[in-house]
C-alpha cells in the first residue's frame, strides 16, 4: 500500500500563523506537525509516500524531509494549486497511485493510541473509514453503524447527528479510487467532497468501518485552539510516556533503517532535547 499526506489548503483558520509557514509545518510541541502524519504512515508499514502541498510551500517541505531516504522510505511531492476538496488528492496523485491501494491521511489530523497496521495489512478492496466516538460529532462527517458494524448512513456536518461517531481524516482505498474521484461533481462550495466519494462506495456496499478503540486520541489541529490543545497533549505524553510522532523512531521500530543508521541520524543532530529523547527511546 502507498500513502498520501494531504498538506495543501490555505490554512485560513490559523491566520496569521500561516502567513509564516504552512499549517502542516506549524510546531506541535517539539516537532513540525507533518512529523506526526509521516510517523503514522511509517507505523503502518508504508514506505512509499506522496505529500501534496501548495505550490508555494513545497520547497519548505522538501527542505525539511527531502526524499525520505534518511527514514528508509521514498517521499515524492505533488502540488494542489487550489484547495478544491480532499477527494481531489486522488486525481492529483493518479500516477503515484497507479495500481496500488492507498491510505490518505490529512496532514492536520493527529492520531495516538491506536494501531492502523493490521487494517492496512488486511485491507482488500473498496474503502475503509475509522470512526471515533466524540461529543461534538456533528462538526464532522458522521457515520451510523448497525449492531454488526455495517455502515448505515454517512452525513457531512448534520444538524441532527444520527450517532456520536465522527469520521476522522484517515482513509483506505483501493486503486480504483481515482476513477471514482473523477466522476464526482463539485459541491456548493466548489469542492470534490470526501463524503461524496465515501457515499459512492456506500451505495455500492463497498464501504467498511472499523471503530477506533476506547482510549484512542484524535485531534483535528486546524484551529489555534486545537493546535494549542494538541501541543499540550504531546508535551504531557512526551514527559510521562516518552517520545511520540518521531519519523526516525518509527522508521527504526518498523525496520526501515538499521540501528547503525538510526545512530547516524542522531549524531548528525545538534545537541537538543529531541535528540536526547531519541537516545532514551531507542
Amino acid at each position: 500500500m502507498k500513502g498520501i499526506i494531504l498538506a495543501g489548503g490555505t490554512g485560513s483558520r490559523l491566520y496569521p500563523l500561516t502567513l509564516v509557514a504552512s499549517k502542516q509545518l506549524q510546531p506541535v510541541y517539539d516537532k513540525p506537525m507533518i512529523y506526526y502524519s509521516l510517523s503514522t504512515l511509517i507505523d503502518c508499514g508504508i514506505d512509499e509516500i506522496c505529500i501534496i502541498t501548495t505550490p508555494k510551500d513545497q520547497k519548505e517541505f522538501w527542505s525539511l524531509l527531502g526524499n525520505g531516504s534518511q527514514f528508509g522510505i521514498h517521499l515524492s511531492y505533488l502540488t494542489q494549486p487550489k484547495p478544491e476538496g480532499i477527494a481531489q488528492a486522488f486525481i492529483i496523485a493518479e500516477e503515484f497511485i497507479d495500481t496500488s491501494p492507498v491510505a490518505l491521511l490529512l496532514g492536520d489530523n493527529f492520531f495516538h493510541g491506536q494501531d492502523f497496521l493490521s487494517a492496512v495489512d488486511y485491507f482488500a478492496s473498496g474503502a475503509e473509514i475509522f470512526p471515533i466516538k466524540i461529543l461534538d460529532a456533528g462538526r464532522y462527517g458522521v457515520v451510523e453503524l448497525d449492531a454488526a458494524g455495517k455502515v448505515l448512513s454517512l452525513e457531512e456536518k448534520p444538524l441532527h447527528p444520527r450517532s456520536d461517531l465522527a469520521v476522522p481524516g484517515f482513509y483506505l482505498f483501493s486503486a480504483t479510487v481515482t476513477e471514482r474521484a473523477k466522476k464526482l461533481q463539485p459541491s456548493a462550495r466548489g469542492e470534490l467532497e470526501i463524503v461524496d466519494l465515501l457515499l459512492s462506495y456506500l451505495a455500492d456496499q463497498k464501504l467498511q468501518a472499523t471503530k477506533l478503540p476506547e482510549g484512542s486520541v484524535w485531534f483535528d489541529s486546524g484551529t489555534a485552539r486545537t493546535l494549542s490543545m494538541l501541543s499540550q497533549y504531546v508535551c504531557s505524553q512526551v514527559n510521562t510516556t516518552g517520545l511520540i510522532g518521531s519519523p526516525e523512531l518509527a522508521a527504526r521500530r518498523g525496520g526501515f533503517i538499521t540501528q547503525a543508521q538510526f545512530d547516524e541520524l542522531l549524531n548528525a543532530m545538534p545537541d537538543c532535547d529531541y535528540r536526547n529523547l531519541l537516545r532514551r527511546a531507542k
